[in-house]
């Protein structure tokens, strides 16, 4: 299976400012087998050493000197390290993280050499190490689940997956290739992203085989409370993980999960789940400009899950609940598909940016409204809706843009895509005029190309 990470690996591995790069994602992305298919394509030898299978090996880090730990690891392997050749692969880092200090004498003793490491949960040791950072001398690789476009490489419809990256605004959609790949979007919303569910399910395109691995894969995460339980207790971080794929798209209120708990306490066990990447918080925004995070308000948020698949199989839902399209709508409120266009769009930016979400509302009597998720094109400031079907209102959606006077919106829907003049109405009954881009679901991994070619556009007309 592919990852278009890879790309971003490779260029790494040419560039001449190129620092060790810690690769951070939840377990089960696929970090691990990224970092292999590097190997294999781009080097002569990889050196692999495991922490939390011999976490004794951290003892050869304990020397400042980077040739002395590159020594000590040939004579413990038997193996070569050639700086240029082989790739030094430190994995499940979080295990040892007093070795986390050695990647900085690497980098400034032996800047050839290519270092890249990657561990599960490696936020915790993050958020707080008690020791020296190697500040400046490292740099990140955030991943997250396979995306659309990955899960029809995996497959085997490189030539759909050609098509959506060069769809341009204004290309007709033939219905046959619509529908298929709609039929491929729902295949997906079960699926999900994770590259072990992909890998079972493109084997025979069994479903039940799938949800097997899934539950197993939920199972795994539950296990890992443990690593937890010097924060907060088990039951409530497994409280709240439970009941992240049941809100998931609404505004999270601490008392739909439970109200005999303290909101600080669940508090506290949801920031745990975030930071091993298990949720991922949507903050609001009130979005009059650039950077969207200098106006969050962080007493209202909502919460997506990790992924999509999982989401479906902690709500016990399989391809027969969600195999129509119009039915979508009827699922969950359209969380799911919320949840699919959410963690494409977390995942969307440069593969160095930390996955970030916002959203929009207004509470006010009478007037209340909420637009999915707020994302920036350039330097334009972008309203997006989520609908699972092919009808909808977008009451918020316009409201937004009266409110802030933007001149483009968004849509995901099930329907063809399209780009035309909409209006909305203002308060002395004069018309406002701006552009709504509508995508089908399918398109989210090509959102920031094409809402640049339609920003483009409309300045182009104002001109």
């Amino acid at each position: 299976m592919y990852r278009l990470a890879l790309d971003y690996l490779i260029e790494w591995k040419t560039r001449e400012s190129r620092k060790p790069v810690v690769i951070r994602g939840a377990r089960q992305v696929g970090k691990s087998y990224l970092v292999r298919m590097l190997a294999d394509a781009e080097f002569s030898n990889v050196l692999e050493v495991n922490f939390e299978q011999t976490p004794g090996l951290a003892s050869l880090f304990a020397s400042k000197s980077a040739k002395t730990i590159i020594s000590q690891l040939e004579a413990r392997f038997d193996a070569s390290i050639v700086p240029g050749e082989t790739l030094l692969f430190l994995d499940e880092i979080q295990a040892v993280p007093d070795v986390l200090p050695a990647l900085r004498y690497l980098y400034e003793e032996m800047p050839e050499l290519h270092v890249a490491c990657a561990g599960s949960l490696l936020e915790f040791v993050l958020a707080e190490h008690s020791f020296s950072m190697p500040v400046g001398r490292i740099e990140y690789l955030h991943l997250g689940p396979m995306q659309f476009e990955e899960f029809l490489l995996a497959m085997n419809r490189p030539k759909l997956r050609q098509w959506l990256c060069e769809f341009a605004l204004g290309d007709p959609v033939p219905g046959e290739i619509h529908r298929e790949l709609m039929r491929l979007f729902r295949q997906y919303l079960v699926v999900g992203g994770l590259p072990a569910a992909i890998a079972a399910f493109s084997r025979n395109e069994s479903y039940r085989e799938c949800a097997h691995l899934q539950q197993s894969i939920l199972a795994t995460y539950r296990d890992d409370f443990s690593k937890y339980a010097s924060k907060a207790k088990h039951r409530r971080v497994e409280k709240v993980f439970a009941a992240i794929p049941r809100l998931a798209g609404r505004k999270f209120k601490y008392s739909q999960v439970d109200r005999e708990e303290r909101s600080r306490d669940l508090s506290a066990a949801l920031g745990l789940l975030c930071l091993a990447r298990v949720g991922q918080q949507v903050r609001h925004t009130a979005a009059n400009g650039l950077p969207l995070a200098a106006e969050c308000d962080d007493r209202h948020f909502k919460v997506l899950f990790l992924d999509v698949g999982l989401l479906c199989r902690s709500l016990g839902m399989g391809i027969a609940d969600i195999d129509q399209p119009d039915d979508l709508i009827m699922v969950n409120q359209g969380a799911v598909c919320e949840q699919f266009i959410g963690q494409h769009l977390a995942f969307s930016g440069p593969a160095y940016e930390e996955p970030v979400l916002h959203f929009w509302m207004r509470s006010a009597r009478n007037s209340s409204a909420e637009v999915d998720f707020i994302i920036a094109v350039g330097p334009a400031v972008v309203p997006v809706e989520v609908k699972a079907g092919k009808t909808g209102t977008m009451k918020s959606l316009q409201l937004f843009v009266r409110e802030k006077d933007r001149d483009l919106g968004l849509r995901f829907n099930s329907d063809i895509p399209s780009f035309c003049q909409a209006q909305t109405s203002l308060a002395n009954d004069s018309q406002r005029h701006f552009q709504l881009l509508s995508l089908p679901l399918y398109l989210v991994g090509q959102t920031q190309r094409l809402c640049r070619a339609a920003v483009a556009e409309i300045r182009g007309h104002t001109r």
